[in-house]
This record gives structure tokens, C-alpha cells and sequence, in this order.
């Protein structure tokens, strides 16, 4: 019986965030760049709103991987979902996609809105490095707590 709940649970857990990953997408056209993360019809970001795209490369034990991603005027950042690739999961069409978004851009803004923002401490801070950090901050906190309590 405890085995029927297991994999019942399971399911139920997975089945959405299975769901919301089918059906995430990115469109370009006329209007903008449509991002959807499979819930709803998403949203669209005009191109007047968009201050620059480009991509990231992250390296990890698993491989590379390359998400594209749009920066807009406020300050905010958006990856674009389906417009990916990796070794774990590589997308042929990705580097056609990619330059069909710039192409759109290119042709619906000028040249001085596009603008590339400062780099953050995002970018400067992989997410192999993150970890460590996070790791040696929650060791040193247990190592303090222990200290105080024993």
C-alpha cells in the first residue's frame, strides 16, 4: 500500500512541473517577444521595452549549457524559455532560433536603445561558485551555533 502512495505522490508532484515545462515557449514578431512558462497565454514585452539580448554560458560537471536572455529597460532580466541548449539536451535549430530573435530586435529598435547593461553580480558569480560560498557560509554558521549551544 505504502508503494501505491509513493508513486502516487510522485506523480502528482511531477505531473505539473512536467505540465509547465512542455509547454514553455518564446515567440518573436511585430510586436515583441512573447514569453510563456506554461501557465496562461504569457506575456509580451514590446521591443521599445527590450534593452539588449544576448546569452549565457554556464559550465558545469554535467556540461555547458546556453540560455538566451533579454534585459529590459527597468533593470529586469528574462530568460527565454525554450530557446536553449546544452550537452545533456541539445537543440540543433538552437543557433537559427537564437539569431531570428536578433534579427527581430535589430530590426525593431535603434541602434542607440540598444544598450548593454553593467555587469552583475550574477554575471560575475557562477553558479558553481555560488554554491561554495553558500556551502562555507552554512558550515560556518552551524560551526557557530554548535560553538554557542556545546
Amino acid at each position: 500500500m505504502w508503494a501505491f502512495w509513493l508513486i502516487g505522490g510522485t506523480i502528482a508532484v511531477l505531473a505539473p512541473v512536467a505540465y509547465c515545462a512542455f509547454r514553455s515557449w518564446s515567440r518573436v514578431g511585430p510586436a515583441g517577444v512573447t514569453i510563456c512558462w506554461g501557465i496562461g497565454r504569457g506575456r509580451t514585452y514590446a521591443w521599445q521595452e527590450v534593452q539588449w539580448i544576448d546569452t549565457r554560458e554556464t559550465d558545469s560537471r554535467y556540461g555547458s549549457s546556453t540560455v538566451a536572455r533579454m534585459f529590459l529597460r527597468g533593470g529586469r532580466r528574462r530568460s527565454l524559455p525554450g530557446l536553449q541548449h546544452s550537452d545533456m539536451y541539445p537543440d540543433p535549430e538552437f543557433g537559427a532560433d537564437w539569431w531570428r530573435v536578433v534579427d527581430w530586435w535589430e530590426l525593431s529598435t535603434d541602434q542607440g536603445a540598444r544598450v548593454r547593461p553593467p555587469k552583475s553580480l550574477r554575471d560575475r558569480i557562477s553558479p558553481v561558485m555560488l554554491g561554495f560560498v553558500l556551502a562555507v557560509v552554512f558550515a560556518v554558521v552551524v560551526a557557530a551555533v554548535m560553538i554557542l549551544v556545546g
